[in-house]
């Protein structure tokens, strides 16, 4: 890549710090610290364990855990050996993960004991067959991942790795609610990794200490960590959010940066120990999902006593397309504050209408972005690929607007997609299964505003004749179809919905009415 010339790869990574920096702490959780030249170690063990077994190059190699060493062992394993990692959402419903591994074509899937009962159950509703590796992150037991890195010699298999093989891949869902694999590829990693070493925001420091919090689902959790450690940084993982966990690993890893959404920065601030936690480590927040309101940003200032810095991407962008850097944040300025910021080096964003003509300054559009990092397209899906692409640029499905000073607004979602507690919700998904109650005659969700998670989940129905259901029926039975997230927080029923002349569902006005009666 672009920092090091002999990184040319994700699996090269362990390779160069093991060269240059054995001893050097890559990796820590609540196991312990990982050296550089430890991790490299057991990389290689796993890749040769892999290709033992029959893994081939370009298979997708399945990770049903959260957040811990484990998984960037197997992440850079995996691409070692020429797979890539898919890691998968444990918050998802049974039905919705064994779709995900079927789609995906697992040859294997490693899965910490916590979520062996939900593989299984998700293997029912697989058509592939994949075999189970059992790992236990906490380790009071080890399952039987100690006798399957036994398969291999320990040797780095040193697979050949074109640059456009995929080596992260990730589902996200759509806006029909289809997942759907987003390959990323070595060679956007690397074209990423030159776009944030052209940017003057980005600046890592010998003994940089990365928190990562977020899961490695979701590309902030991944992508941050892999960035960190292309750098030569520490990545501390913590196994999901908990505002009380992160306060004590920020006391023992002291860690100097941070990646967060706004509702997780409040809900730490909000913490009992807060008021006697030591922020003094950190040197810099960096937070994505929403914008900040001036209110939490002046607290968070005061109060952890470090820079903030906004970004904004896509999982198909493998990392930031946009910065709202340090000094742009302005307390007195609330509207500032809700820009997204500027396109990093090499980055183009264009603001486009419906027939891809660019919008004048000022005007709405959908965001096209343009970057050497974008995603390889989507698994097995060349039809959805083609959808958002067009002459190289990707349509991103946010529409906003550019100011004259040039910063970047996201006004509304093209995709009707909620963001709640920094996790991406597509209303057509939510919808689908609310559709199968027997109450539901019509039904549309939006997001709207919550004090805690951003946004909330709100299914607003039409109720079928004679049929009664409480909010609370309602609520269980979309858990029972779909993740607890994505299910509603708050049901309402309505004697109609505004439509449009061809019948769909204005969303918009749905959104404007309730609010105005709320």
């Amino acid at each position: 890549m672009w920092l090091h010339h002999e990184v040319n790869s994700l699996a090269d990574i362990p390779r160069h710090y093991r060269s240059i920096t054995p001893d050097r702490t890559a990796l820590i959780d609540g196991l312990g610290k990982i050296s550089w030249l430890q991790l490299d170690e057991r990389t290689s063990r796993i890749a040769s364990s892999l290709v033992a077994c029959g893994v081939q190059p370009r298979q997708h190699i399945g990770f049903l855990g959260k957040n811990s060493a484990r998984y960037f062992e197997l992440l850079f394993g995996a691409n070692k050996a020429g797979a890539a990692i898919a890691p998968l959402n444990w918050r998802l419903a049974a039905a919705e993960l064994g779709q995900i591994i079927d789609d995906a074509q697992c040859a294997l899937v490693f899965v910490d004991q916590e979520f062996e009962p939900l593989l299984v159950a998700a293997r029912k509703h697989c058509s592939c067959d994949f075999r189970t590796v059992v790992f236990d992150s906490t380790g009071t037991a080890d399952g039987d991942f100690d006798a399957w890195t036994g398969l291999g010699d320990g040797k780095d298999p040193r697979t050949k790795i074109e640059p456009g093989d995929t080596a992260l891949l990730i589902y996200t869902s759509g806006t029909t609610g289809l997942p759907k694999g987003v390959q990323l590829t070595h060679r956007g990693f690397g074209f990423m990794r030159l776009c944030e070493h052209l940017e003057p925001a980005y600046e890592w420091r010998d003994g940089d200490v990365m928190l990562t919090v977020m899961p490695v689902f979701h590309l902030v959790g991944t992508g941050l960590s892999v960035q960190a450690l292309y750098n030569g940084a520490t990545v501390s993982v913590l196994p999901a959010l908990d505002a009380g966990k992160l306060l004590q690993v920020l006391a023992r890893d002291r860690p100097t940066i941070c990646a967060l959404v706004p509702t997780a920065i409040q809900m730490i601030l909000d913490h009992p120990e807060a008021k006697s936690a030591d922020f003094s480590s950190l040197r810099l927040v960096m937070y994505a999902g929403s914008a900040i309101s001036s209110a939490l940003l002046q607290r968070a200032l005061r109060e952890m006593k470090c820079r903030f810095m906004q970004f904004y991407g896509a999982t198909e962008s493998s990392g930031a397309l946009t910065l709202l850097r340090p000094e742009q944040h302005d307390v007195a300025n609330e509207a500032r504050l809700r820009s997204c910021g500027t396109p990093l080096p090499l980055i183009e964003v264009r603001i486009s209408d419906a027939e891809g003509n660019e919008v004048p300054s000022g005007g709405t559009g959908e965001f096209w972005v343009r970057s050497p990092s974008l995603f390889g397209g989507y698994w097995n899906q060349p039809e959805a690929t083609a959808a958002v692409m067009r002459d190289g640029w990707y349509r991103t499905g946010d529409a906003g607007f550019r100011d004259p000073e040039g910063l970047l607004y996201i006004v509304d979602r093209v995709k009707d997609m909620i963001i709640t507690g920094g996790e991406n919700v597509y209303s057509a998904e939510v919808e689908q299964a609310l559709a199968k109650h027997p109450v539901v005659k019509q039904c549309a969700v939006i997001g709207l505003p919550d004090a805690k998670w951003g946004e909330r989940v709100t299914a607003i129905i039409v109720a079928m004749p004679g049929v009664v259901a409480s909010q609370e029926e309602v609520i269980a039975h979309c858990r029972s179809l779909i993740a607890a997230y994505k299910a509603p927080k708050e049901v309402r029923f309505v004697d109609a919905l505004p439509m449009t002349a061809t019948g769909k569902v204005l969303k918009r006005a749905v959104r404007d009415q309730i609010i105005n009666v709320a």
